[in-house]
């Protein structure tokens, strides 16, 4: 048999509908429609060992956050540990808090790989993550630092710290390749806020005018209106009901 159609284990792929080389490739581009957040939701499946490197990844970076924080991990498909207020809480990779019993959110962690570097991951999580008034610190593979950084850039995505990795034998080598102070993060977001609550108030202050040029517009048209449906008695005046008054008094 050609040595394309073997498995890595030598033996003959099987044949049925549900093959792994029928799925692989249809996970990978697996995409829904979020109905609640109107988004493209992000990948829904990595390759198995793209996913154990990735957990194996998360694994260690709670090892290496465990010395300041509290962090909790959402590893694969669990969500246990959620960041952010109620309906808006998200689960990212890591979740950093804290030490000690009041637990204050100080950071969340993402980890990609390299089926998870693109448009639609950052759209879908990373700008969510990134609105967090917290540290938000992305880990990619060493090969993709240029095309996360251009993906914060284009989106406006609050990054703080962005870290590649790669494996060399059994170990995990990391390495920062973008730092931005929390306090610079925080600024640029309530620049964004008070500059849309400005366009807001262009719009408002535009629309005004027209606004009161068609209610003019309303009113000078009803005058004649008016006008010609008030028709006053035959024959009778105004003034001998005024003088009558007069005598009374």
């Amino acid at each position: 048999m050609p040595r394309a159609a073997r498995s890595c284990s030598g033996r003959a792929p099987a044949r049925g509908p549900f093959s792994c080389y029928t799925l692989t490739p249809f996970l990978r581009r697996i995409a829904r429609f979020d109905l609640e957040e109107g988004a493209l939701s992000p990948i829904l499946g990595r390759p198995v060992r793209e996913q154990l490197e990735h957990d194996r990844v998360i694994r260690l970076l709670q090892a290496r956050y465990k010395r300041r924080f509290t962090d909790g991990i959402n590893p694969g498909a669990d969500q246990s540990v959620p960041a952010g207020p109620g309906p808006d809480s998200q689960f990212p990779d890591l979740v950093l808090s804290s030490a000690g019993s009041g637990k204050k959110l100080e950071g969340v962690v993402e980890v990609e790989t390299g089926e998870s570097v693109n448009q639609l991951e950052a759209m879908a999580q990373w700008a969510r993550l990134g609105k967090l008034p917290v540290e938000f610190i992305l880990y990619v593979p060493s090969g993709a630092a240029g095309v996360a950084r251009r993906l914060c850039g284009d989106h406006g995505i609050g990054v703080t710290e962005i870290w590649t990795y790669h494996t060399v034998g059994d170990q995990v080598r990391f390495a920062q390749v973008h730092r931005a102070p929390l306090a610079e993060k925080l600024a640029a977001a309530r620049a964004a806020v008070a500059e849309a609550k400005r366009a807001v108030a262009r719009e408002a202050a535009a629309a005004k005018p027209a606004a009161r040029a068609r209610a003019a517009g309303k009113k000078a048209a009803a005058k004649p209106a008016a006008k010609a449906g008030v028709k006053r008695p035959a024959g009778k005046s105004v003034r001998p009901s005024v003088k009558r008054a007069a005598k009374k008094r």
